[in-house]
């Protein structure tokens, strides 16, 4: 299994010195992947109506592919990943241009998941449609494959159009689109055109089952179950190296093919705490293998 980490995006501040100091640490430890929260906005708790989602104005988030194009120049293995992109609020083409542009100069290090969201209000302060966000998204994936690929795009879908357009440089093999979520149509989309799953439960018996119906969504689809993965999270707040490597090995049994440990909401007071933080999971996983 892979062990990766997540960025501490809403605690490491915005000393560009702090996040390349994570990121090389986290790759001197031997990490397989960054991965990389996204947001655009947050809401004012204020606001007519109320708030009551996980995050607000006065959390901040370091917008994703500037960020991890600063990484990519800063590290040299390390595989760089949104966990989890909100593509329907964003441009397809543009996306798929920023993504292309990432992968050439990472030297195919960075790896695209992607999520529906649940922030109506980035939708509308984006101008998106939050209401068909789930069929947007599967149209969006297929028209940035074909922009990654081919020079010349004639695209015709029912929300986009693309005549005679392309992009370049693109990719130079394609880059790997993982789904983020739990709701049923979202695992049918990560199995029928996804390349991988990042669960967003503990290993529950519903993350079991999850998993098992991903699976059997995968052979309804003719598509092998080896070349797919599927990516939770480890959280580092309140665990022990007892609680990780029994929470590792639950996912283990379920079928993850790696796992990216998160060290926020812990108490943490700086990026030096943040990377303490990750050199004591992974040396507790690593003992216990």
């Amino acid at each position: 299994m892979r062990i990766g980490a997540v960025l501490p995006t809403t605690e490491i501040g915005s000393d560009p010195a702090a996040l390349r100091d994570f990121a090389q640490a986290v790759e001197a430890l031997g990490f397989s992947q960054l991965l990389l929260y996204d947001h655009v906005l947050g809401a004012d708790p204020d606001r007519p109506g109320g708030w009551d989602g996980p995050y607000t104005i006065d959390h901040p988030f370091h917008e994703v592919f500037v960020t991890i194009a600063y990484l990519a120049a800063v590290t040299t293995t390390l595989e760089l990943a949104t966990c989890v992109l909100v593509l329907p609020q964003r441009q397809t083409a543009l996306v798929a241009k920023q993504a292309a542009q990432i992968a050439v100069l990472s030297g195919d290090r960075f790896r695209l998941g992607i999520g529906s969201g649940w922030n109506y209000v980035e939708y509308e302060a984006l101008d998106q449609n939050f209401r068909n966000r789930g069929r947007r998204q599967e149209e969006q994936v297929a028209l940035m494959r074909r922009l990654w690929s081919e020079p010349v795009v004639d695209f015709q879908g029912e929300f986009h159009t693309v005549s005679r357009a392309g992009i370049d440089p693109r990719p130079r093999r394609p880059i790997p689109v993982w789904f983020g979520g739990s709701a049923e149509p979202q695992l049918k989309r990560a199995a029928r055109i996804g390349d991988g799953w990042f669960p967003v439960s503990p290993p529950t018996p519903e993350a079991a089952a999850q998993a098992d119906r991903i699976r059997g969504y995968l052979r309804e689809a003719g598509r092998s179950l080896d070349d797919f993965g599927i990516g939770p999270q480890s959280q580092f707040r309140g665990g022990n190296p007892d609680l990780w490597r029994a929470h590792i090995q639950r996912w283990r049994e379920i079928g993850a093919t790696e796992i990216s440990v998160a060290t926020m909401n812990a108490g943490l007071r700086d990026v030096g705490d943040h990377i303490d933080a990750v050199r004591q999971y992974k040396d507790a996983v690593e003992a216990g293998d």
